[in-house]
């Protein structure tokens, strides 16, 4: 990559970055699109999100910026508008840099997932779907199955008051699905689904527990993760050899190359 003062530079935000490759997918796909943009990760706490993007605010030849755990939800809060996709969904995974240095947030995790799934031949119309987590990614990833027809999700997140806020603004939207919500899996019932969704970071680091039993999986169910290092999760591992279709974290960045190439004006 040939980086000039004519590059225009993106960010990946990240309170650790050892596990994005996004930058490497964005890097790759852009050159590909034969566009003068360089994408590189940068590790940002909590408390220096908010300095971070009044930095960014001032730096002209900055496009835009990727946002990913622990700031999806904290950036809603700093940025100067919202896309009616990251308003319903309450997180940010893009943010575009204007030419007067405001900054709007956008979401397409949700868009990049069913892609994901769609590319792998995943079904999601009157599917009943398992999905553990409900915090930045797991809010688009809810809306955007309720948004396309699945008929039930349940919902798993240790916090049963956040799973709650989802339900109800998911059926807020007028979607079909019927959602209902628990705090333990303990409490989900003993049922085939057809989809199941790590929507956590369970899996990413070694010595993580499983997001859920083994038990929830049958040879015809689909489990679908978010991470995407490293690219076999023990979730996955364990889907696989119960016979499962698996759907790797990379099936749902891949897609957003483009997507976020003309959210930021990029590219047509």
């Amino acid at each position: 990559m040939r980086i000039t003062g004519q590059t225009r530079i993106m960010f990946i935000l990240a309170d650790a970055v050892g596990h994005i490759v996004g930058s490497d997918v964005l890097n790759r796909a852009f050159e590909e699109m034969e566009l003068n943009v360089a994408v590189s990760p940068l590790s940002v706490g909590p408390d220096d999100l908010a300095d971070m993007l009044a930095m960014i605010r001032r730096i002209k030849n900055v496009a835009g910026f990727g946002v990913t755990i622990p700031h999806k939800i904290a950036a809603t809060a700093l940025v100067d508008d919202l896309t009616d996709a990251a308003r319903d969904i309450g997180a940010v995974n893009f943010v575009r840099r204007n030419a007067d240095g405001s900054l709007t947030g956008h979401n397409i995790d949700g868009e990049g997932f069913l892609a994901g799934l769609a590319e792998h031949q995943v079904a999601v119309r009157d599917a009943t779907v398992l999905q553990v987590g409900a915090g930045g990614v797991g809010r688009a990833i809810a809306f955007a199955l309720a948004g396309v027809g699945a008929r039930d999700i349940h919902l798993v997140n240790r916090d049963k008051a956040k799973a709650e806020e989802l339900a109800t603004a998911i059926r807020a939207r007028g979607g079909k699905a019927t959602i209902h919500v628990h705090a333990s899996e303990d409490d989900v019932p003993a049922k085939a689904f057809d989809l199941v969704v790590n929507a956590t970071s369970l899996g990413m680091h070694d010595g993580d527990p499983l997001p859920l039993s083994p038990s929830r999986l049958g040879p015809s169910t689909t489990v679908a993760e978010v991470i995407m290092t490293p690219v076999t999760t023990p979730i996955l591992a364990q889907a696989q050899a119960i016979g499962c279709r698996t759907v790797p974290g990379m099936a749902m960045m891949q897609p957003q190359p483009l997507l976020v190439a003309r959210f930021l004006g990029l590219a047509a």
